[in-house]
């Protein structure tokens, strides 16, 4: 049945309409806000997926260029694979919806949100987030929802919720809060150096209106919710896992306990073989399931250890840093590295500097079409000992990376301070928790290294967290969490920022939510992990960006015209900025308002460029004199190029101070020769003369004699 629901949303009309639209969908819901239109829709398979342990939740955001008037870039003009924007709202869709699916199910669910419209004061991703909570939540499908999300912005002081295309601009955050009627689920931010206690005030406020949006699906729910459908559970059998239990939760424990990483996993291995050999007759064709319990059984033993014993399986205290160590410059013809490794989190990261013609170019729904700076990060096979082929990169990575840039674009210059596109990449050589913010130390680094004036240090930590499942108010969170911490942990929680303030966080849960008190702890203990990886690590290994840039890194030299003059410096076709170009071994950058950016591999070269460039440019004055080239003969005169792309006449009355009876008695094609402009006539031609220019030759300035010079 065709319904319309609607409620006031941060100052705005948000409607969701059921009933109408893809009615062969589990759940379906047709999101307006503003002019923005998403439609989402979930659906599950009627029956479950053999052979996996885990539950199979796929979320997608599927942007389409029609929602803002665009036909897509490229030869095939279709929408081909998602953009890393759409892959990095997937999933921030899927983190908050996740943990509340049952673990024990396993029939294959999909969420699919369309963006059919986009207004650009309201953006999709809210309106997508509502969308797949409202489409799971009116369904059949397992769903312990329903969940709201707000963008947050913070503008003057005061925190702004879904703030508009002008608030985003100026705003000095933009954070994406998820939460259910209970508990925060999801938090993702950029920012510039916030404090804690602004965000934290930012959060509370933004979640204030999550109560109320919830409030709202829910109440679509109690008048058009499926009832929920019955699925086949995967729970591993009491009697097994009791079984199991026993034999084994002893053995298991004491591989559990090693601080090193490759030593723990190879006892964990050795110990997991030994009890499928013991279970093998007991429990035939179970070998799948004898694993899920052994994992149960290392997580159940784990999270003992930590809230009973008050200890961690590598002997650390809780708000223990692994040991670190940092290096620069280890790379010798790279713009700028550096290395950073915690423990064994080990990360190389790279900086490559270049022309600002080389920025990435970007075709999505939004406002943005064009990075400066880009952040890539690779995760190899052998990072974590695994023996895999390398293929493109994944979710993680483009999320890990794009995690990573947040955190350093607060303290990078501006275009105008430093122009150049920068891109970093971040290598992970070793793999064993917070990789991404192993990264963002790496790059702080590598950045510094490089020469580029970043105006603070920026470090990143993770917090981890244990609640008792049988008495929820106990819990415990803790700082740099290993592999294990987070693989059986409730908590991810990383935090990237200098000692001013937060400038990015990720939150990953496998709980139903978090309190306000559980938050105020993860930052403060992330705020003074970060504080000691700034002083102890960071600033110890380089102080400060280095003064100069790589002898490998391009030169910029920048110059400035009259807009009305770029296209005599392009030239007709591109004529003659490519010979520009060629002669100098330059690359050249104009922008619609003059400004041209020149990159050179060496200050001779860059020079070069610019006096061309500044030569076509100018205007010229009868009376100013010029070391031209002859490039043609004609019976009258002969015409020289005085400047790049600019020739005049120097008839043959004034090629001497003598009577000349032939053009080529004087000069010949190629000669150089100085010239003085004379007359420019109403057509724009110019009059040019030899004679007059030599009786004046002493007192030409210097650098009217290099103009448009040719070495």
């Amino acid at each position: 049945m065709h319904k319309i629901f609607s409620m006031e949303f941060a100052g705005r009309q948000l409607t969701i309409e059921t009933g109408r639209l893809a009615q062969l969908a589990n759940g379906s819901a047709l999101v307006r806000y503003g002019d923005t239109v998403v439609l989402s829709t979930a659906t599950a398979s009627p029956v479950p997926r053999e052979g996996i342990d885990y539950f199979p939740l796929s979320v997608d955001y599927e942007e389409r260029l029609y929602a803002v008037g665009k036909i897509p870039g490229g030869f095939i003009k279709r929408e081909g694979r998602p953009s890393e924007k759409a892959i990095l709202t997937s999933r921030v869709i899927d983190r908050p919806l996740r943990p509340l699916f049952p673990k024990d199910m396993r029939n294959d669910v999909s969420v699919v949100n369309t963006v059919l419209s986009v207004d650009q004061d309201n953006t999709p991703e809210i309106a997508a987030m509502i969308g797949a909570s409202t489409a799971l939540s009116i369904s059949d499908i397992p769903f312990k929802g329903p969940i709201g999300g707000v963008m947050l912005g913070y503008l003057d002081g005061e925190t702004i919720i879904n703030p508009n295309t002008a608030q985003r601009e100026k705003s000095r955050m933009a954070v994406v809060l998820a939460g259910t009627k209970d508990k925060i689920t999801m938090i993702e931010a950029g920012a510039k150096e916030i404090t804690e206690e602004q965000m934290l005030e930012s959060i509370q406020v933004g979640y204030a209106e999550i109560v109320k949006l919830v409030a709202f699906i829910q109440s679509i729910v109690d008048q058009i919710g499926k009832p929920k459908f019955n699925y086949t559970s995967y729970e591993i059998p009491s009697d097994m896992f009791e079984a199991v239990s026993g034999f084994a939760s002893a053995r298991i424990m004491e591989a559990l306990l090693n601080s090193d990483k490759e030593k723990r996993e190879d006892s964990r291995i050795a110990v997991a073989a030994e009890i499928q050999n013991h279970f093998a007759e007991i429990y035939p064709d179970k070998k799948s399931v004898i694993s899920e319990a052994i994992y149960k059984i290392e997580r159940k033993l784990v999270r003992q250890y930590i809230l009973e014993q008050s200890k961690r399986v590598d002997g650390r205290g809780f708000y223990e840093i692994r040991p670190m160590f940092a290096d620069v410059g280890v790379l010798p013809r790279t713009h700028g590295s550096g290395l950073f490794q915690r423990g064994q989190t080990q990360v190389l990261t790279i900086v490559t500097l270049g022309a600002l013609g080389e920025v990435q170019m970007l075709d999505g729904v939004d406002l943005e079409n064009e990075k400066r700076y880009m952040h890539h990060y690779n995760f190899p096979g052998y990072s974590v000992g695994e023996a895999k082929p390398t293929r493109g990169p994944g979710r993680r990575e483009i999320g890990h990376g794009a995690l990573a840039e947040r955190a350093l674009e607060p303290v990078l210059p501006n275009e105008e301070e430093f122009p150049y596109a920068i891109r970093l990449v971040s290598e992970v050589l070793m793999s064993n928790g917070s990789t991404s913010q192993g990264s963002v130390c790496g790059s702080t680094l590598a950045l510094m290294d490089a020469g580029v004036p970043i105006k603070n240090p920026v470090a990143g930590i993770s917090a981890g967290l244990v609640i008792d499942e049988a008495n929820p108010s106990k819990h415990i969170t803790f700082i740099d969490i290993q592999g294990i911490e987070d693989f059986y942990g409730d908590m991810d929680f990383k935090v990237a920022g200098t000692k001013n303030g937060i400038t990015a966080i990720q939150v990953d849960i496998k709980v139903d939510g978090l309190d306000i008190g559980i938050i105020r702890e993860a930052f403060e203990i992330t705020r003074k992990g970060r504080f000691q990886i700034i002083d102890d690590i960071l600033l110890k290994t380089i102080a400060a960006p280095r003064k100069e840039l790589s002898t490998y890194a391009p030169k910029i030299f920048t110059t400035a015209i009259e807009p009305d003059k770029i296209r005599d410096v392009i030239g007709p076709g591109g004529k003659m900025i490519n010979r520009i170009i060629a002669e100098t071994g330059t690359k050249i950058d104009i922008e619609d308002d003059g400004k041209v950016y020149v990159a050179a591999p060496d200050e001779d070269s860059g020079l070069k460029a610019i006096k061309m460039i500044e030569g076509i440019g100018r205007d010229v004055q009868p009376g100013q004199v010029f070391m031209g080239k002859v490039t043609r003969i004609m019976a009258f005169g002969a015409f020289v190029e005085y400047l790049p792309g600019k020739e005049g006449l120097v008839h043959i009355s004034k090629l001497d101070n003598k009577r000349v009876a032939k053009v080529e008695d004087v000069v010949n094609i190629g000669d150089e020769i100085p010239v003085k402009v004379m007359e420019i006539d109403k057509q724009g031609r110019i009059n040019l003369s030899r004679k007059d220019a030599l009786m004046n030759q002493a007192s030409i300035p210097e650098s009217n004699q290099e103009q448009g010079k040719y070495s």
